[in-house]
C-alpha cells in the first residue's frame, strides 16, 4: 500500500509529529528525553554556566532553519534559499546592537570559546604573546591556558587576584609593560567581583596592545546597567548567550567605537577584521535554528521580565553568599558583584567530593579551581556557584536559607577516605534528596510554568 503524508501545515504541526514519531521509532531517545526533563525539574542547579531557556526560545531552537545552509552573512550567501535566514540573522543583529549599545555583532559563533578563539586567530600570529587571567584566580580556559590552543599556539602570559580576591592591577601592569603582549584579555569565568574595564583599556593603549572583554558571565548585568559596559573600552567583546541571558549555547562576537577603526598592524576595520574571522577563516555554515533562538534571547533581554530576572540573580546571590559566611564558609573576597560565588573548601573536602556528594542528593554545583590552588583541575579545593536557576525558580531569603542548610548538612556528613572517594550513608542521602525535591515543588522552574 502507497504511504501517505498529511501535508504539515506549521511548525507546531511539524513538531507534534517529531513528537509522535520520537516515542514510536526511537522509545530508547525519548525516554532518555524525559527523563532529562524530570531531572532538571527535580534537582537544584546552582551551576554558573547555564539557565533554562523559555519555551519560545525551545521553538525557535527546533526549527525548520536546521535545515538551511547559509554560509556568508545576510544578503552575501553562498547558498540559495536563504530569503528568510537573512531577515532572522539581521534581526538578531540589529537587536544584539541594540542591547548592547555596540556597533557591530557578529551572531554565528557557536559558542563563547569559538567566538574567543576565531577573534584570536584573525587578530595574532602564532607565538605572539597574550595577557590574560590565570585559570587558578578566575580565568577562562580559552584566555591562555596551556592545555588548550590559547595557550599552545600563543605565549601566553597570566596575571592574578590580590589577597582580597581582586584583580591585581598593577601587576597586569608590570606584567603588560615587561612583555608587551599584542592581546590582552579580561573577563574571567570565576571572579565574583566588578572588572575594570577602563583601567584595562588604559594598560592596553598604554603598550599600543587591542584588548578583548569576555563577558560570558557578566551579560545580563551589563545589558540592565548593573555592571560596567566594556563595549566602548574593549576593541572587541565576546560573550556566550547561554548563561545569564538564559537562551541557546551559542557564542557573540561584539564591537563599539572601535568597529570602524583600524586593526593595528593590518589593513582592514575590526569590524571587517571580525567578520572574517568568523567566516571563512575558523566557521562554515552557521547553525541558523541556533541564530533564530539568540534573536528571541535579544529580544526578551529588552523586556522588563529580564530586567527584574537579573536583579533577583543578584539578590539571590548577595543572600547566599551571607549565608554561606554565617556558616563559616571562606569565600573569595568575602562577596560576590555578579552571579558568581567561588568557595575554597575546608582542606578536608576536595571540590570533586563535594561535587559528586552534592549531586547524589541532586544539587548540581561544580568544582572549581581557587587562588594559590595545589590541586589538579579534575580536584581542585573549590566550588563555584551561580545563582541563575535559583532566579528562575524566584528563590527567596527563606529558600535560600534552607538550600545553605542542606548543602552544610551534606558536607558535614561526608566521611572522607582519600581526596577522590568518600562515603555517604544512605539514609542522610534520601533524607536531603527528598529535602531538596519538595524545595524544587515549593519554587518550581517559572520558565516552564503558566503565568499567573
Amino acid at each position: 500500500m502507497e504511504k501517505t503524508y498529511n501535508t504539515i501545515k506549521s511548525q507546531v504541526d511539524l513538531l507534534n509529529q517529531g513528537n509522535v514519531e520520537l516515542a514510536k521509532n526511537d522509545i530508547e531517545v525519548s525516554k532518555l528525553l524525559n527523563r532529562e526533563i524530570e531531572r532538571q525539574h527535580k534537582t537544584l542547579s546552582l551551576v554558573a554556566s547555564c539557565c533554562t531557556v523559555s519555551p519560545s526560545i525551545l521553538y525557535a531552537m527546533s526549527s525548520t532553519l536546521v535545515n538551511v545552509t547559509a554560509e556568508g552573512k545576510p544578503g552575501k550567501r553562498y547558498h540559495a534559499g536563504c530569503e528568510f535566514v537573512d531577515e532572522i540573522e539581521q534581526l538578531a543583529i540589529d537587536r544584539a546592537c541594540e542591547i548592547f549599545k555596540a556597533q557591530y555583532a557578529g551572531v554565528q559563533p557557536h559558542s563563547a570559546s569559538n567566538a574567543n578563539y576565531q577573534v584570536l586567530s584573525a587578530i595574532l600570529n602564532p607565538g605572539d604573546t597574550i595577557l590574560g587571567m590565570s585559570l587558578d584566580d578566575g580565568g577562562h580556559l580559552t584566555h591562555g591556558s596551556k592545555v588548550t590552543f590559547s595557550g599552545s599556539y600563543y605565549n601566553a602570559i597570566g596575571y592574578h587576584v590580590n589577597d582580597q580576591g581582586i584583580i591585581n592591577y598593577d601587576e597586569v601592569d608590570a606584567l603588560a609593560k615587561k612583555h608587551k603582549p599584542k592581546l590582552i584579555i579580561c573577563g574571567a569565568t570565576a571572579y565574583s567581583q566588578v572588572v575594570d574595564f577602563k583601567k584595562f583599556r588604559e594598560i592596553a593603549d598604554s603598550i599600543d596592545a587591542i584588548l578583548m572583554a569576555d563577558i560570558s558571565h557578566i551579560a545580563g548585568l551589563v545589558i540592565t546597567g548593573r555592571h560596567p559596559s566594556p563595549i566602548d573600552y574593549a576593541h572587541i567583546t565576546t560573550t556566550c548567550t547561554h548563561k545569564q541571558l538564559a537562551g541557546p549555547r551559542g557564542g557573540l562576537i561584539l564591537s563599539g567605537n572601535d568597529a570602524d577603526n583600524i586593526v593595528p598592524g593590518k589593513n582592514i576595520t575590526f569590524r571587517k577584521l571580525l567578520q572574517k574571522s568568523i567566516f571563512p577563516w575558523m566557521q562554515g555554515a552557521p547553525a541558523v535554528n541556533n541564530i533564530a533562538a539568540k534573536a528571541v534571547t535579544f529580544e526578551y533581554a529588552k523586556s522588563k521580565e529580564f530586567y527584574d530576572y537579573i536583579g533577583k540573580i543578584r539578590e539571590v546571590a548577595d543572600t547566599m553568599t551571607n549565608l554561606l559566611i554565617e556558616k563559616g564558609y571562606n569565600i573569595i573576597g568575602n562577596s560576590t558583584k555578579n552571579h558568581t560565588i567561588l568557595v575554597k573548601l575546608p582542606e578536608s573536602i576536595t571540590g570533586i567530593i563535594a561535587e559528586e556528594a552534592l549531586e547524589e542528593c541532586s544539587i548540581i554545583i561544580n568544582k572549581n579551581r581557587v587562588p594559590g590552588e595545589q590541586r589538579s583541575s579534575t580536584i581542585t579545593s573549590g566550588l563555584r556557584i551561580g545563582t541563575g536557576g535559583l532566579a528562575q525558580r524566584h528563590f527567596d531569603k527563606k529558600g535560600c536559607s534552607k538550600i545553605v542548610d542542606i548543602i552544610s548538612a551534606i558536607l558535614t556528613n561526608i566521611k572522607i577516605l582519600d581526596e577522590k572517594n568518600y562515603e555517604l550513608k544512605d539514609e542522610i542521602r534520601v533524607k536531603y534528596k527528598n529535602e531538596v525535591s519538595s524545595l524544587c515543588d515549593e519554587y518550581p522552574i517559572k520558565n516552564y510554568c503558566e503565568k499567573n
